[in-house]
C-alpha cells in the first residue's frame, strides 16, 4: 500500500511543468527504490498473484459467479505474473545505478541536501524544458510499470473481495472479533468526505478496533463521544 501511494504521487507530480513537480517526482522515485531495496518485491508480487489466481479458481464453480468476468480477471493475473517472471532485475538496477539519481539519493537523507550548491548538476538538469524533464521521468517510471500494475491489480481485487457493511461505533468506538480461519488481509473504514472526524485503527490476529477522533489545531486529537455510523469492509481473498 505504501508503494501504491508513492506510485500515485509520482505519476501525479510527473505531469506538472514546474521544477518543483519534477523534484517531487524524483523524491517519490527514490522512496520507491528505497522500499524495493529492502525486499525481493518481484518474488513477493509473483507469490501473491499466484495465490489470488488459486483463490479465484477455487470459487469458479460457485453459483452466481460471472464466468466471463472471472476469465478476464484470471487472464490479467496470468499476464502480470508472466511479465514479472520474465522481467529483468537490471530494469531496477538501471535506476539504482543512474548517476544522477545515485547522487541525489546520497544527499537525500540530509535536510536540504539537494540544494543547488550541494548538487549543481541536478539543478542544471531541472533547468531543462518541462517537456524534456517529463519525457525522462516517464521513462524512469516506465521501468517500474510491471511492479506498479501488479500492485494495482492485487490491491484492487482484495478491496473488491467483499461488500461494505454498515456498522455503528457507539460513543465513537467499535471493536470486532475476527474468524481466525479466514485469511483477512485488509480492514477498510469508509466515511463521507465531509465529516469532521477521522478513524484510528489497531488490531491483531483475533480482533481489531476502530476509534474515531476529533482533530484539534496545535493540540492532540480527542476521542469522539457520539455514536457514528460508518461502512466497514473486512477483505479476504
Amino acid at each position: 500500500m505504501r508503494l501504491e501511494f508513492l506510485f500515485k504521487q509520482a505519476r501525479y507530480s510527473m505531469r506538472g511543468y514546474s521544477v518543483w513537480d519534477s523534484h517531487s517526482t524524483i523524491s517519490h522515485i527514490l522512496d520507491i527504490l528505497n522500499i524495493m531495496s529492502r525486499i525481493n518485491l518481484r518474488s513477493e508480487l509473483v507469490k501473491e498473484l499466484e495465490r489470488q489466481t488459486s483463490a479465484l479458481l477455487a470459487i469458479s464453480s460457485r453459483p452466481g459467479v460471472d464466468s466471463s468476468i472471472l476469465e478476464d480477471t484470471l487472464k490479467t493475473l496470468e499476464s502480470y505474473t508472466q511479465n514479472l517472471k520474465s522481467s529483468q532485475n537490471n530494469l531496477c538496477d538501471e535506476l539504482r545505478n543512474n548517476q544522477l539519481l545515485k547522487l541525489i539519493r546520497q544527499r537525500d537523507s540530509i535536510p536540504g541536501g539537494s540544494c543547488d550548491f550541494d548538487i549543481p548538476v541536478y539543478h542544471f538538469w531541472l533547468k531543462q524544458q518541462p517537456e524534456q524533464r517529463i519525457e525522462i521521468l516517464e521513462s524512469w517510471l516506465g521501468l517500474l510499470d510491471n511492479y506498479r500494475l501488479s500492485i494495482d491489480v492485487i490491491l484492487g481485487l482484495l478491496r473488491e473481495s467483499t461488500i461494505n457493511t454498515p456498522v455503528l461505533a457507539e460513543q465513537g468506538f467499535y471493536q470486532q472479533s475476527l474468524d481466525t480461519s479466514v485469511p483477512f488481509q485488509l480492514i477498510r473504514v469508509l466515511l463521507p468526505s465531509d465529516v469532521n472526524f477521522f478513524a484510528e485503527m489497531s488490531g491483531g490476529k483475533h480482533r481489531f478496533s476502530v476509534r474515531f477522533m476529533m482533530p484539534a489545531t496545535g493540540e492532540r486529537p480527542s476521542p469522539c463521544s457520539t455514536d457514528i455510523e460508518f461502512q466497514l469492509s473486512c477483505c479476504a481473498l
